[in-house]
């Protein structure tokens, strides 16, 4: 046995894990600063400009406050707002959903050029959009020249508010629709072509019951969209009372006669159904996240 002792070891400090330190540490403040400010600034920039809305309208006693939101001219511009945007909605989730599958499932020329014009109705000024979209469908612009001796009149009636409703509200479907169509499976599309399915079936019995969450999404944001469309309408509507008239040109039209009441009154009746329009959008993403195993 060796009389000498083996020296012992250096012992090294451990690094301070991060328990403690006090917790783990976080890239952001912490939650009760976050939230106070996120609070705050809901307040400034959502909540306090509309409770102002609401608290100018209680103003009214209820008899001027139904005479004001239920009046002839009114309901005509209710009847043409919510239908035009209801009738552009559903002609976007049909041609959006189809430029949605173009873009996703071929290659071709000029692709990346397609994709960013879809986003144009995004960053182009509304007011921009309606001038153009008058240029072309006048009885003197490009296209309607051709077209009104024929008999169609596309520009200042209720059909130049839909065509101008549809330009705005097509993005809405064709963002959401893509990313869901980009993330299916085709091996199951292969799969029941296989099995002796059809294209229709395919399409009906695989594709279309994993995308139509995201359809109906769609749908929901470019109908709440198209009722609060203002700048590109005005210029194509040819804006005629109990005609052409939408809802947001009344609310406009009331203010320049100094009618605050009456205007906040018929903004207060849009703003509650836009309301219900995001609780059902926010209804349907929930819905698209459960059905695709999402949290």
């Amino acid at each position: 046995m060796s009389g000498a002792l083996a020296a012992p070891l250096p012992v090294t400090a451990a690094a301070p894990s991060s328990s403690s330190r006090g917790g783990s540490r976080k890239v952001l403040p912490g939650f009760n600063l976050t939230l106070g400010y996120t609070v705050f600034y809901l307040c400034l920039i959502v909540l306090i400009p509309l409770s102002a809305l609401v608290l100018k309208t209680f103003t009214m006693s209820w008899d001027q406050f139904w005479a004001a939101v239920s009046s002839p001219r009114v309901l005509a511009s209710y009847k043409l707002t919510f239908g035009a945007s209801f009738l552009a909605a559903l002609v976007n989730v049909v041609f959006g959903l189809l430029v949605a599958w173009v873009l996703v499932r071929y290659t071709f020329p000029g692709k990346r050029i397609v994709d960013a014009l879809v986003d144009l109705p995004f960053a182009l000024p509304t007011a921009v959009a309606g001038i153009s979209l008058t240029a072309l469908l006048a009885g003197n612009g490009w296209i309607g020249q051709y077209l009104e001796p024929l008999g169609i009149q596309l520009a200042f009636n209720p059909n130049g508010v839909v065509i101008a409703l549809i330009f705005i509200g097509l993005p809405f479907v064709v963002r959401t629709v893509q990313p869901v169509l980009e993330e299916s499976e085709k091996e199951l599309e292969e799969a029941a072509m296989c099995l002796g399915a059809t294209r229709l079936q395919t399409f009906t019995k695989v594709i279309f019951p994993s995308i139509a969450p995201a359809l109906l999404t769609g749908f929901a944001m470019a109908f709440a969209r198209a009722i609060g469309e203002y700048g590109s309408v005005i210029f194509i509507a040819g804006n005629m009372p109990m005609v052409s008239e939408i809802t947001p040109l009344i609310i406009i039209g009331k203010l320049e006669q100094y009618d605050y009441a009456g205007a906040t009154a018929v903004a207060s009746v849009m703003l509650l159904f836009s309301f219900v329009m995001l609780l059902v959008i926010n209804a349907l993403q929930s819905w698209q996240r459960k059905r695709s195993g999402g949290p």
